[in-house]
C-alpha cells in the first residue's frame, strides 16, 4: 500500500474510472446514484478531489462490488484525504506544486533532463538561496521556509528505500555561477560526491553535443514500485506544471531521455568533468 496521499489518490482514481467503465455506466448515471454531481465524478477519476468514503461506497456498490470490496477502497479514500507534511507549510510550497511532492515521495524510479538548474534534490542549502533569491521577491522569512521545505525534500536520498536517480545534466548547469563562485565550487564538488552513490547517476550533456531531442525544455519522470501505479512525466513552467499520464507520453518523454542519455558523457567522465570546472571556478 502507498504511503503519500498523493499516490493513494492516484490509484483510486485510476480505478473508480476502471470499474465505472467495466459496469457499463456513465458518469451521469454514477453522480445520480450517489446523490453528488457529475463533475465530483470526473474529479474523483482524475485524481483532482479527496472523495469521501461514503460517497465511495456507494459508487463501489453501484459497479458491482460486494461489501468488503466496497470497504477496501473506501479505506483507500479516507487515506488519500490525509495530509502529507507537505500540506502543513503553508504557502511555502504552491498548491500547483503539492502534487508533485507528494509523488516524490512514493517514487522508486526518478529520471530527469536539467538544461538550468540543478536537480532540486541535489542543490545544497546555499545554492537552492540564491537560485530562489534571485528568482523570486521574498521576504527573509519567507525564503528561509522555502529553503527549508526544498532541504526537507532531500531526505528522500537517504530513506531506506531511497529512489534509484537518473540525471541529465545540461553542461550549462555546471557552468553558470548561480550564488558566486564560491557557492558554485561548493555546488558542484556536492555533485560529484552524489555521484558516488550506488543510487545515483548523473551525466553531462556537454556543448559538443549540438542540437538534442530535449532542447523545448526540463522533464521528469517518476516511477512507482507497485504496478498499480504507473509512470507519469511531469513538465513545470512558471506558474504551474503538467502531468502527462497517459503511456504513449511517457513512452515519448522516456525515448527523449534515452536519447539524451545516449549522447552525453558517461557517469565517470561526467564526475571528472564536474570536478574539473569545480577547480576552475574563481
Amino acid at each position: 500500500m502507498p504511503s503519500s496521499p498523493t499516490v493513494r489518490r492516484r490509484r483510486l482514481a485510476s480505478l473508480m474510472k476502471e470499474l465505472r467503465e467495466a459496469a457499463g455506466r456513465t458518469r451521469e448515471e454514477a453522480a445520480r446514484h450517489a446523490g453528488i454531481a457529475a463533475i465530483t465524478i470526473s474529479r474523483i477519476e482524475t485524481a483532482k478531489h479527496g472523495p469521501k468514503a461514503a460517497d465511495i461506497l456507494t459508487l463501489a456498490r453501484f459497479y458491482g462490488l460486494d461489501d468488503e470490496q466496497a470497504e477496501d477502497l473506501a479505506t483507500l479514500a479516507r487515506q488519500s484525504r490525509i495530509k502529507g507534511w507537505w500540506n502543513q507549510h503553508g504557502e511555502a510550497i504552491p498548491r500547483w506544486f503539492e502534487v508533485y511532492v507528494g509523488l516524490e515521495e512514493e517514487v522508486s524510479e526518478l529520471r530527469s533532463y536539467q538544461p538550468e538548474a540543478v536537480f532540486g534534490l541535489f542543490q545544497t542549502e546555499s545554492y537552492v538561496r540564491a537560485l530562489m533569491g534571485s528568482e523570486f521577491a521574498l521576504a527573509p522569512e519567507e525564503l528561509d521556509r522555502r529553503v527549508s521545505v526544498r532541504m526537507r525534500r532531500q531526505n528522500r536520498l537517504v530513506e531506506a528505500d531511497a529512489p534509484k536517480i537518473w540525471i541529465v545534466l545540461n553542461e550549462a548547469v555546471l557552468r553558470r555561477k548561480v550564488g558566486g563562485a564560491e557557492v558554485m565550487k561548493a555546488q558542484l564538488e556536492h555533485l560529484a560526491e552524489l555521484a558516488l552513490s550506488s543510487n545515483i547517476v548523473i551525466q553531462v550533456l556537454t556543448f559538443d553535443a549540438g542540437a538534442h531531442p530535449a532542447v523545448d525544455g526540463a522533464f521528469h519522470i517518476l516511477g512507482f514500485p507497485e504496478p498499480f501505479d504507473p509512470d507519469v512525466t511531469y513538465v513545470q513552467y512558471r506558474l504551474g506544471g503538467i502531468y502527462l499520464e497517459e503511456l504513449g507520453q511517457v513512452r515519448e518523454y522516456a525515448e527523449v531521455f534515452n536519447h539524451l542519455r545516449a549522447r552525453s558523457l558517461g557517469p565517470d567522465e561526467s564526475r571528472t568533468l564536474i570536478l574539473r570546472i569545480a577547480a576552475e571556478m574563481t
